[in-house]
């Protein structure tokens, strides 16, 4: 009697079904699908063990304490963001006293400190950064502002 491989379960055909998860990353969800499956399927004779049992569960509370961290510390990072961009406002239409370091394309000297005044007329943001404009056109970082003047 010949036994046949049923075709839907190939490798091949197998690899061609998307994924109905929505990322590579295992969350709550997942976790606890896994521990109900592994509880239902679990050897009447040899049951899962109480330490195993309270192992996973421990394991399920970090992966739920660090998730909740995780979006906590996104919160504050953005809010962080927001207030720092919120603060470089102060600068606007302000007289300041810049120094920037100015790279040589010659390795063997060094590079030269150029210092100025400006007044403050725009501040641009530009990939969570602020960048501060001169009334000149000169565009500089908050580093690189030595002191504000009234």
């Amino acid at each position: 009697m010949a036994k046949t491989i049923d075709s839907s379960l190939m490798l091949s055909n197998y690899q061609s079904h998307p994924r109905k998860t929505g990322s590579d990353i295992l969350g709550k969800d997942d976790f606890l699908k896994i521990l109900m499956t592994q509880l239902q399927n679990q050897d009447p004779l040899n049951p899962m063990q109480d330490k195993d049992f309270i192992a996973q569960m421990a394991t399920f509370s970090s992966l739920e304490q660090m998730t909740n961290m995780n979006s906590t510390m996104n919160q504050l990072l953005a809010f962080q963001e927001q207030s720092q961009l919120m603060s470089y406002n102060q600068f606007l239409g302000k007289n300041i006293t810049w120094h920037k370091l100015t790279e040589t394309s010659d390795s063997n000297q060094t590079p030269s400190i150029e210092e100025g005044t400006g007044r403050v007329v725009s501040i641009q943001y530009k990939n969570n950064t602020a960048i501060f404009i001169l009334e000149d056109g000169k565009k500089l970082e908050p580093s690189n502002i030595s002191q504000v003047n009234e």
